[in-house]
């Protein structure tokens, strides 16, 4: 059966539904809610990185893979900032996380001196799930109906024609705008040529270089941005799992120092209570050797014996942590949008109103680069500097 292509046009376009997307969106829609806005999402609902899986396979379970809270080092010399999470706050979206965190040393012993830069300043926990605080955000002043939303649809082309954007999708449908915001840098950085399987950089195709002074600062300080590749590993434990003591808060976080990553392959370890009092199990890895070894791996059981073998060894002789036996239910999630590191784009550079286009993301310099205090305060910043 033949596809049936369509058209679509707006005065907005938004690529991407992460946290960044939806903070610009929301509060840019408070104050031009005549505007026709849509929001364009590769995957089945908001949040990117920030995302909850709700497993299909084993039902009740609702586990956050990417970001299971996040942290602001820095808005005590940031108005825009603190307001902004003070209403998240109000709002009841967010609380301050008061969950333990505990970084374990080269004796596996528990060490609470240390700092990671994802429990830097203080940490707040999504009301709901990291999912639904993209939601919320979206949903708050009553602002969804305003937003036509495109899930599941992959942009793969940018055009820029009489002032106007063309984007198309890998379906082949087209959206047209006058302005477009880039919440993803996936069609400004290299790594698309080989997520995409292409030979230019989209934004690059639509703007060549020497056309505009800033496009072409933002490619180069991307060109030399880099990405912690990072696999995730969901463990559903069984109805009898639980800790060795009485600990009862949502979460409890357990981050390994450099030597037992390089040991063990895990870099952070996050206990995390469902509803119904059962308790799943987060892993994140980034060792670059371990995620090349087994991206790709097709016996998904040999993987979960390594991993629940490196995880009852890691804990072996913990105070709080019991082992998990081999009968657990177990997924992975393979991440394509990774953390960014290295070079920050300057933010000077968020806005070019030649070319009708605007950026924010985790992907900016500053406090919060790489983490969703940048996502947050690159959008904020974005939304005042955005006028149309």
């Amino acid at each position: 059966m033949k596809l049936i292509k369509s058209n679509f046009s707006y005065d907005l376009l938004i690529i991407g539904g992460g946290i960044s997307a939806c903070v610009f969106a929301s509060k840019y829609l408070k104050n031009n809610i005549t505007k026709k806005v849509a929001l364009i999402e590769i995957g089945r609902g908001l949040g990117g990185r920030s995302s909850t899986r709700i497993s299909k396979r084993f039902r009740g379970w609702e586990l956050n893979h990417g970001a299971p809270n996040f942290n602001i080092s820095n808005s005590k010399n940031n108005p825009l900032l603190k307001n902004y999470i003070d209403e998240l706050v109000e709002n009841k979206f967010i609380k301050i996380d008061d969950s333990e965190i505990f970084f374990l040393n080269e004796d596996s012993n528990l060490d609470t001196i240390k700092k990671s830069e994802f429990s830097s300043g203080v940490n707040y926990l999504s009301l709901d799930s990291m999912s639904q605080l993209s939601q919320n955000i979206i949903d708050s002043n009553n602002l969804k109906s305003k937003i036509d939303f495109y899930f599941e649809t992959f942009i793969v082309d940018l055009k820029f024609n009489d002032n106007e954007w063309v984007l198309t999708s890998k379906d082949g449908n087209k959206f047209k705008s006058k302005y477009i915001i880039c919440s993803t840098n996936l069609l400004l950085h290299k790594r698309s040529l080989k997520i995409l399987n292409i030979n230019q950089i989209p934004l690059r195709k639509a703007i060549p270089i020497n056309n505009d002074k800033k496009i072409d600062l933002l490619l180069n300080f991307l060109d030399k941005q880099s990405f912690i590749p990072r696999l995730t590993f969901l463990i559903y434990t069984n109805e009898n799992y639980s800790f060795k003591d009485f600990y009862n808060k949502k979460q409890r976080y357990f981050y390994l120092k450099n030597s037992l990553e390089n040991k063990y392959k895990f870099e952070r370890i996050i206990f995390q209570m469902q509803d119904n009092n059962k308790l799943g199990i987060v892993v994140h890895s980034r060792n670059i050797e371990f995620i090349n070894n087994h991206i790709n791996a097709i016996d998904e059981n040999v993987l979960k014996q390594k991993i629940i073998t490196n995880f009852n060894k890691l804990f072996e002789d913990n105070s709080v942590i019991n082992k998990l036996t081999f009968d657990e239910k177990f997924s992975i999630m393979k991440w394509r949008a990774s953390q960014p590191c290295g070079v920050g784009v300057p933010l000077s550079l968020q806005f070019i109103s030649k070319y009708r286009i605007g950026f924010c993301g985790d992907w900016f310099e500053g406090n919060g680069f790489g983490r969703i205090e940048g996502s947050i305060l690159s959008a904020l910043l974005l939304e005042k500097k955005f006028k149309i």
